[in-house]
């Protein structure tokens, strides 16, 4: 038997053993669990009815508090702007588990008939737009609120300390503003107690309702942003000759980023992303502008790719620039580093996983090109990231997407995530 199966095989007799020691506390919080899902449902639609954007989470923080305190935890707030910190200690001395949601919405007006549906509207960019879950950080903060008040419940059969981890602005502070795991890690969140171990989850509306995956090292891609400024000439529309249009050279730009990934890049280091999501010139259709902006997303799990994307990027779009006479500014901001699951604390939370959804519901899956600033927290400590599936069982005209107006998921499948957050606490707990 090598290493690895030998490390597997003893992870498995660890959880059977925990499971036999703490049967009487196993079945207590089994039967806790299944009375509170209606509430869990409650939370979820409170929440999803009154989004909030990043960094102004007011009410989403005050409430949530509200109900920590209820539960008799030890709270914190506000931490990072709007974040919320309760703590549960055990009647027994151990280690010190993490667990975090998310709690900011997304500038996406919803398309539903809901009765919880959001109305909420807002200034974003200099525009009114809706305010939606649009990700499932509604549901987060609903499974992460029943883990507590389910733990808190039994406080003294525990060992060890919880650190109930309630996170703004996952989504990005707003321009010039510091948020997210960054600023709560500023703040102090993995000390006063120092924090162990994390676990985070995250709803995929993709994924069969009830399914959990994971995948041991990179989960989820660093994400970086890219502005790009082309400076020209402008002239009238009638007289193209007399510019240096920088539409035509901004359009010549995009076409070439798009070679740095198919003809650049060696994909088998792992996948990468170069794409241009805005642009912006010009006020009048027989006007060439003197400028145009291009702002766009870079993904990858290599670092080394990253590196040589962000040379690539840049030294693509000003030699255009200057091969027609303009000028290309290239502005590359580091956002959140690849989501990395810690080796040895995946393999100790695999069997977890399967003790709350079955074998046959828990999958390894693929790499995913989207990012998650829980990647901070592994950046500091052993973490462990996983996906929660619950995409509605009813027929749908259109694919309950991530960050889309008809983004839908089953609620049924939050008591799943309830269940794999506590089994994993208890596990890590009474194990170490």
């Amino acid at each position: 038997m090598n290493k690895f199966c030998l490390g597997i095989a003893l992870v498995l007799v660890s959880a059977s053993s925990l499971a036999q020691v703490n049967a009487k506390l196993q079945t207590k919080i089994d039967a806790d669990t299944r009375q509170l899902e209606s509430k869990i449902i409650e939370w979820r639609r409170l929440f999803h009815q009154f989004p909030e954007l990043s960094n102004r989470e007011f009410n989403t923080g005050a409430k949530i508090a509200a109900y920590l305190k209820s539960f008799g935890l030890e709270v914190q707030y506000p931490v990072a702007k709007t974040g919320v910190v309760a703590i549960l200690k055990g009647a027994k001395p151990g280690p010190v588990v993490g667990l975090r949601a998310d709690i900011d919405a997304l500038p996406v007006t919803e398309r539903s008939t809901l009765d919880f549906a959001s109305k909420e509207k807002t200034m974003y960019a200099g525009k009114e737009t809706g305010v939606m879950h649009a990700c499932g950080h509604d549901g987060h903060m609903a499974i992460l609120l029943g883990v507590a008040e389910i733990l808190s419940k039994h406080r003294d059969e525990l060992k060890g300390t919880v650190k109930f981890i309630f996170q703004p602005a996952e989504e990005g502070a707003p321009f010039g503003e510091e948020g997210g795991a960054a600023l709560m890690i500023k703040e102090g969140v993995l000390n006063n107690p120092v924090v162990d171990v994390m676990f985070g989850l995250h709803i995929q509306a993709l994924l069969p309702s009830g399914q959990l995956s994971y995948r041991t090292g990179g989960l989820m891609a660093a994400v970086d942003g890219v502005n790009i400024k082309v400076t020209g000439i402008g002239a009238h529309g009638a007289a193209p000759w007399e510019s240096i249009d920088p539409i035509v050279v901004s359009s010549q730009i995009i076409n070439a980023l798009q070679t740095i990934v198919s003809r650049q890049t060696d994909l088998t280091a792992g996948a990468a992303v170069v794409t241009i999501g805005t642009i912006h010139a010009g006020v009048r259709r027989n006007i060439i502008p003197e400028e145009a902006l291009l702002e766009g997303t870079i993904r990858t799990f290599d670092t080394a790719v990253q590196k040589r994307l962000h040379e690539q990027i840049t030294r693509t779009a000003t030699k255009i620039a200057e091969s027609s006479g303009a000028k290309a500014e290239v502005d590359v901001q580091l956002m959140y580093p690849a989501t990395i699951n810690d080796r040895h604390l995946t393999e100790l939370s695999v069997p977890s996983l399967i003790r709350t959804a079955g074998k046959d519901n828990v999958v390894v899956t693929q790499p995913v090109t989207m990012a998650e600033d829980f990647s901070f927290y592994q950046q500091k400590i052993p973490a462990f990231f996983f996906f929660l599936g619950a995409r509605p069982d009813i027929k749908l005209e259109r694919q309950p997407v991530h960050h889309t107006a008809d983004f839908l998921i089953d609620e049924k499948a939050l008591i799943t995530g309830v269940r794999a957050l506590t089994n994993l606490t208890l596990d890590y707990l009474f194990v170490h």
